[in-house]
Parts: structure tokens; sequence; C-alpha cells
């Protein structure tokens, strides 16, 4: 069987489309055609039905996808691992990260590493913890950055660092000069927190159920950057780890404020790998130089 085939394979089970495939392969329709036709023959087994509806995949076909996919990016790997020993010390790195990790953690660190290795390219997804683990088990990402992780089976932590996250409000917000604040002050505000797809939000949850009170936000979103404008405007509060707007509360635009009696959210900064899989030089070099930068207390507003 050609990888070509298994290529080919891979971009129709991802478009459904011969054409759409195709296209994006920069090919003819009857050579994806004839890669399946070869599949097909190889597998003694049919992988698509085609109909004037379009392509839909067999039983076997979707067996398949949910392999190739995986296969293909490890093949890239291999690629990578026979350049590394050739000492061409240069190629690409995958990394998802939690978006509160960007400002203290992924973009300092990215932005140093770079300029000691200048031929080595990065390819960056903001996600949620969940996806982050599941990037690295599927060998979609060489590295994931987290916070609120679950473990996830072919993973490990390479190195934890426990953070709080404080109430974070525009510097002339009600809140703005106390010392510490609870869970009942925070109710008697506007609200701006994360969606439940993201580990933090499922956290306050908890705080205020702890509490006996019910979270009830004026605005829920996914972006990080939508609650950060939400609270400069004057418009919300929201709980989220001082280090990621330490530039804001550097410059006296917000405040960070713990939660009385340190009863707030932790959680751990988590730096991920897979733990069956061999990293090239170049995710083996930013693993390290991540590695570093969280041991040895490099964040910013750490």
């Amino acid at each position: 069987m050609q990888i070509r085939a298994l290529m080919y394979f891979d971009e129709l089970a991802r478009t459904l489309s011969m054409r759409a495939a195709a296209e994006n392969l920069n090919v003819a329709a009857t050579a994806v055609s004839r890669q399946i036709d070869n599949l097909e023959h190889h597998f003694g087994t049919a992988l698509v039905e085609r109909s004037s509806r379009g392509i839909r995949l067999t039983a076997a076909g979707e067996l398949l996808a949910a392999r190739a996919g995986k296969t293909l990016r490890e093949l890239d790997h291999v690629q990578q691992l026979i350049e590394d020993l050739e000492g061409l010390q240069r190629g690409r790195v995958s990394v998802y990260a939690s978006g509160a990790t960007v400002a203290n953690l992924l973009a300092p660190a990215l932005a140093k590493f770079s300029l000691r290795y200048p031929k080595i390219r990065f390819e960056v997804t903001i996600s949620s913890a969940r996806q982050a683990m599941e990037a690295l088990a599927s060998a979609e990402a060489d590295i994931a950055v987290t916070l609120f992780s679950s473990p996830e089976p072919g993973t490990k932590v390479r190195i934890r660092k426990q953070i709080a996250y404080d109430v974070i409000a525009a510097a002339d917000h009600p809140l703005a000069g106390q010392t510490e604040v609870t869970v009942a002050d925070l109710a008697r505000h506007a609200l701006a927190v994360p969606d439940r797809s993201f580990g933090a939000r499922l956290a306050f949850d908890a705080l205020f159920s702890n509490a006996g009170i019910t979270l009830d936000p004026v605005f829920v979103t996914s972006s990080l950057e939508m609650q950060k404008e939400l609270v400069l405007s004057g418009a919300a509060i929201t709980l989220l780890p001082a280090l990621t707007v330490w530039r804001e509360c550097r410059s006296g635009q917000l405040v960070a404020i713990p939660m009385a009696g340190g009863k707030g959210v932790k959680t751990p900064i988590d730096l991920c790998v897979a733990s069956d899989r061999q990293l090239s030089f170049a995710a083996a070099k930013l693993l390290d130089y991540f590695d570093g930068f969280m041991r040895h207390d490099e964040m910013p507003g750490v």
C-alpha cells in the first residue's frame, strides 16, 4: 500500500467530496478515485459509497479514516527525526495551549526560543485543556500547556506549577480598593466567565455552590480577550490568574484582588507531552526551554 493512497483517502474522508479533495491535493479527481480503488483492492472491501448526493464512508472507511490521519502525522514525525540525525536542526513544532498561558508563558518563551533557533517553525493552537490533551494523544500536538487538564491515556506531565485565580477588575471599579473579595462580593457585581467547555468555569460553579450562592454571570464567552475587554471597559469583573493580565495591572488599567481566606480557585499549569512518542530535535529543545522558563520563575507576573 502506497503512502500517497493513504494521503488521498485522508483528504477525501475530511472533505467527503472527490472534487474538493482533488483541488486541495492539486491533482485530477480521477487520480483521487484511482488511489481509493487501490486502497479498496488492498483491504478487500469498499471504503466509500458514491452517489449523486456525494461521498459517504462505509463502516470500513470510517475505521480507516480514524487511523489514517494519525498514521500520516507519525510518518511526518519520523521524517523530522531522520532530518535531525542529519544535523539539519530545523522543522516544525505543534503547540496546543490554554489562552490564559499566552501572555505570561507561551508568547515570551516562544519569542526568545525563536531568536535562538530561527530555522524552526511553530504552529500554535489556543484551545481548551481537553482539546489540547486529545491533540497530544492523537499526535496532532507535540507539546501542550494547559490549565485544569484531566489525565489522558498516552500523555504525561513534564512539569507542574500551581497558580491561583484572582478577581480582576478595572482600576476604578468599586471592588478595586479592597484587599480581598468574598464570593458574596462577586455575586453583587456583573461577572464575565468562560463557558462550560472550560475547566475554569466548572471550578467557578463549584466555588459559588460551596458558598451557597448561584452563579449568575452577565457575560458567558469562550474568548479570554472578550473577558479582558469587558473588564477593561468596566462592564464586568472576572476571575483570572493575575499573570494573565500582568501588563494591564502594571500599567494601572486593571487590579488583581485575592479571594478572601485563600479559598479561591487554584489550578496547576501543566507542561505535557505524549508518554510514548520520541520528540524531534525542535520539539525536544522547545520542551526543555519551556521547562526552564517555568522552573526558574521567568514567567512575567509570577
